[in-house]
C-alpha cells in the first residue's frame, strides 16, 4: 500500500535501524524492518518503512551507492519524507560516510539542505551551541574518543562534517526557539543566499527541544540524525503545524508535508500474529562500551551463567567456538551469557595482534554461537553491540522484522516476519541501564 508509507529510513547499521524504528513505532507508526535492500517485498499497511545497511564503516563509493539505491527504493515505494540514521554519537571519522552519504542525496533530490540532528537527550545525548555532549562530556573527551573503529577527535558537529562534506554548515541556537518560526526561517534564508546547499545544526538539550525543531525543519522531504527526533516526527498531524519557510526546490514541493501517526495502533506496536517465545535466551556481547561492561557484570552478579572469550585464545586455537558452544549447551534449559567485551586498555593490547582480524573473528565466533543457538531450539537472542549485531543477523538470514514494545529507549523487541516464534533484541554498546539484560530475557519470555 504505497499510500500509507508516510516515513522511509536508511539507518547505517543494524542497531541503529532498530533504535529508529522502535521510536516510529513510540510516535504511533506501524513499523517494518529491512535488513538490506529489500527485493522485492511488500511493506504491507505500515507507515513507516527502515531499511538497515552497513555504510558507517563501509568503503565510501559503496556506502553512497547502496543509499542511493535504498532511497530510490523507498521513493518507489511512495514514501512521503527521508530519514537518513545515524548514530547519536556520530561515530564517523574524517573519512567517514556521513557527509558524503548526505551529499549524494542532496545532489540526488536536487534539495538545498536538511539537518543534522544526532540529539538523544532521553539517552544522555545533547547538542549545545552545536556541539555534541554524551552525559554532560564533550565527545571528544567522552568515551567515544577511544572507540575501536571510529574514535571521535571533535565535539563541533560542523567540524565534524567538514571533513567529509562538500557544503557548509549553518548553527540554529536554542534561543530562537522561543521566538516566532519567521525568525529561523530568515537566518536560513540569509544562509541560502550565499550557499544554495547546507547542513543545519539544530541545537537540541532537552526532549521538549524536539518540537521545536519538528516544527521549523519536519517538513523537509530529507532529514538527517539520531533517533531523538523520530518520535516526535511520527506523531506529527497534518494540520496546524507548518514548518519555516525554508528554501526549497520547485521540483520537490511535494516532499514538504505533515503526518498524522496511527493513533488506534497501540502506540504502533506490531503485535498481530506475535506468540510468545517460551525458549531459552542466549545474550551475546560483543560492545567494550562501559555501560555494556556494567550489564555484564549485573547479569553475572545475578547468577547468569557466563563464558569470556578470550581473542588471544581463539586466535591461538586454545580457546574454539565448539568449545564456547558446549558451554552454552551444558547449560540447556537455561539463559546463558557470552561475552567478548573488555577494558579500552585490553582492548589496545589485544588489538596489536590486527585489529581487523581480531574483529572479523570475534564478530564471526558470536553471528555461529547465534545461529547454532536457533537451529537447536533457542527463540530468544540478545545482542550488545552494533558490529556483533550485525554478524548476527546475516548469520541468522532472517531479511525483515516487525517492531515490538522497548526493552530501552531506541532498544525494541523484534519478529522476524517468518519465524514468529524467535525474539531478537539488538542494542547498541551505551544503549540501557545496568539491568538491561535481565530487563531483556523478561520482556521476550512473557
Amino acid at each position: 500500500m504505497k499510500d500509507s508509507i508516510l516515513w522511509g529510513c536508511i539507518a547505517d547499521d543494524f542497531t541503529g535501524a532498530s533504535d529508529a524504528a522502535s521510536f516510529f513505532v513510540k510516535g504511533g507508526l506501524k513499523t517494518v524492518l529491512f535488513n538490506g535492500l529489500p527485493s522485492p517485498a511488500s511493506v504491507g499497511n505500515c507507515q513507516a518503512v527502515v531499511i538497515a545497511l552497513k555504510t558507517r564503516t563501509q568503503e565510501t563509493p559503496f556506502a553512497v551507492q547502496d543509499s542511493l539505491s535504498a532511497a530510490r527504493w523507498l521513493k518507489g515505494q511512495g514514501a512521503k519524507q527521508l530519514y537518513i540514521k545515524y548514530c547519536s554519537t556520530f561515530d564517523s571519522t574524517p573519512k567517514g560516510n556521513i557527509g558524503p552519504v548526505l551529499d549524494a542525496l542532496l545532489e540526488e533530490y536536487n534539495l538545498p539542505c536538511t539537518i543534522l540532528c544526532p540529539a538523544l537527550p532521553v539517552n544522555g545525548r545533547q547538542v549545545i551551541q552545536g556541539r555534541l555532549y554524551v552525559n554532560g562530556v564533550p565527545l571528544d573527551q567522552s568515551p567515544m574518543s577511544q572507540h575501536p573503529l571510529t574514535p571521535m577527535w571533535d565535539s563541533r558537529i560542523s567540524v565534524l562534517m567538514e571533513a567529509q562534506s562538500k557544503y557548509p554548515s549553518v548553527h540554529v541556537g536554542r534561543g530562537l526557539y522561543a521566538l516566532p518560526i519567521g525568525r529561523t526561517a530568515d537566518k536560513i534564508q540569509r544562509f541560502y543566499a550565499e550557499h544554495p546547499r547546507f547542513y543545519i545544526i539544530p541545537d537540541y538539550e532537552e526532549e521538549g527541544d524536539a518540537a521545536a525543531i519538528a516544527d521549523r525543519f519536519g517538513h523537509l522531504p530529507l532529514l538527517s540524525g539520531g533517533s531523538g527526533l523520530v518520535s516526535e516526527l511520527a506523531r506529527r498531524m497534518s494540520h496546524g503545524r507548518k514548518g519555516a519557510s525554508l528554501p526549497e526546490r520547485k521540483s520537490h514541493k511535494d516532499g514538504a508535508t505533515e503526518y498524522e501517526p496511527g493513533a488506534n495502533r497501540e502506540n504502533g506496536r506490531n503485535r498481530d500474529d506475535q506468540p510468545k517465545a517460551p525458549g531459552s535466551g542466549l545474550l551475546l556481547a560483543g560492545s567494550c562500551s562501559d555501560m555494556t561492561r556494567r550489564q555484564i557484570a549485573w547479569a553475572r552478579s545475578h547468577h547468569i551463567p557466563s563464558l569470556k572469550i578470550i581473542p588471544q585464545r581463539l586466535l591461538d586455537g586454545s580457546q574454539t567456538q565448539e568449545e564456547l558452544w558446549h558451554f552454552i549447551r551444558s547449560h540447556q534449559g537455561q539463559d546463558v551469557l557470552i561475552y567478548s567485551s573488555d577494558s579500552p586498555e585490553n582492548v589496545q593490547s589485544v588489538q596489536e595482534s590486527g585489529k581487523e582480524r581480531v574483529a572479523q573473528l570475534l564478530e564471526q565466533t558470536m553471528a555461529w554461537l547465534a545461529g547454532q543457538a536457533v537451529a537447536s531450539g533457542y527463540t530468544r537472542i540478545i545482542v550488545a553491540g552494533g558490529e556483533t549485531s550485525g554478524a548476527v543477523t546475516k548469520a541468522l538470514g532472517f531479511d525483515s522484522y516487525l517492531i515490538g514494545e522497548s526493552v530501552a529507549p531506541g532498544v525494541p523487541v523484534m519478529v522476524p516476519q517468518n519465524r514468529p516464534d524467535i525474539r531478537l533484541v539488538l542494542k547498541s554498546g551505551n544503549f540501557g541501564q545496568e539491568d538491561f539484560f535481565l530487563k531483556a530475557l523478561s520482556l521476550t519470555s512473557q
